[in-house]
């Protein structure tokens, strides 16, 4: 059981070692697939791929277990709050980085190629009929001709998908600290509901740019940048479902009391963060 005052250290874990050895085998493999070995490329980023997950399942499950067993007190929780805080501010100069590239192209390299500023005989010596306006597939076209995805259409309906699920997921908040199991379990699976919804019409969004409007990754520095924003943003909302799931699975087996529930924090804390860099990619990418 938890102590005050004393800081609770765990038990020697095989799992860090089981992660290295994970990540290795997945960038042997990723390495042997981009120099054209395929086979064992593909065998090895699997198994790495196994491994990893299988890794994350028993740490994970390892640390469920000390939570249960009464092992953490208010210091411990202290450094996982400190630690979730961390781990979302490096996802918040993760996307900068993507949101800075966006904007330094639409600002700055774009007007430059056009001829503005110092690049004023930039376009001389480049290709002939360079129009300076966003959105643009590169040179020449390179990327052939296509077409922008609405803002209004799917973009807009999972805007409110997000936006209802950030109310769903604090609406079970509040039932959890009030005690009120169903209304905790039946808000928090309409926020799971709600995350999928999301992912489904994503890649109903992307079979339609495909097939229909020419966008794709190959669709010069606009394609790129809309399926680099957007995709990294569907697979952190494809994560943030799965971990909706198991805190619902937990909730469920009564693992979170009134004053103990940091997990279900950090998931929302999570989620809420997912949901304002999609308002901030509605914005950038499609609406202006």
């Amino acid at each position: 059981m938890a102590q005050p005052g004393v800081y609770y250290i765990p038990h020697g874990s095989r799992w860090p070692i089981v992660a290295a050895v994970g990540l290795f085998m997945f960038m042997i493999g990723a390495a042997n697939w981009l120099n054209g070995n395929d086979t064992v490329g593909h065998v090895m980023i699997g198994i790495g791929a196994l491994t990893i997950i299988g890794m994350m399942l028993g740490w994970f499950g390892s640390v469920i277990h000390e939570s249960l067993r009464g092992n953490f007190n208010s210091q411990v929780d202290v450094s996982f709050r400190m630690g979730m805080m961390w781990f979302i501010f490096s996802e918040v100069m993760f996307f900068a980085a993507f949101f800075g590239a966006l904007f330094y192209t639409r600002m700055i390299s774009i007007p430059t190629l056009g001829g503005e500023g110092t690049g004023a005989l930039t376009n001389q010596f480049l290709w002939s009929g360079f129009a300076p306006a966003w959105p643009t597939n590169g040179p020449e076209h390179i990327g052939g001709t296509f077409s922008t995805m609405p803002p209004w259409g799917i973009p807009l309906l999972n805007t409110l998908i997000l936006l209802s699920s950030s109310v769903t997921v604090t609406i079970a908040h509040h039932a959890l600290r009030a005690g009120q199991r169903g209304r905790l379990l039946v808000f928090l699976a309409l926020t799971v509901l709600l995350g999928a919804s999301f992912l489904y019409c994503q890649a109903h969004e992307y079979y339609e740019a495909y097939t229909n409007l020419n966008l794709t990754l190959h669709t010069g520095i606009y394609g790129s940048t809309f399926f680099m924003l957007t995709g990294f943003h569907g697979l952190h909302v494809t994560l943030g479902t799965i971990m909706l799931t198991i805190i619902w699975i937990r909730c469920a087996r009564g693992h979170f009391s009134r004053d103990h529930h940091f997990a279900f924090e950090a998931m929302a804390w999570y989620w809420h963060f997912v949901d304002v860099v999609w308002l901030c990619l509605f914005l950038f990418v499609y609406v202006l």
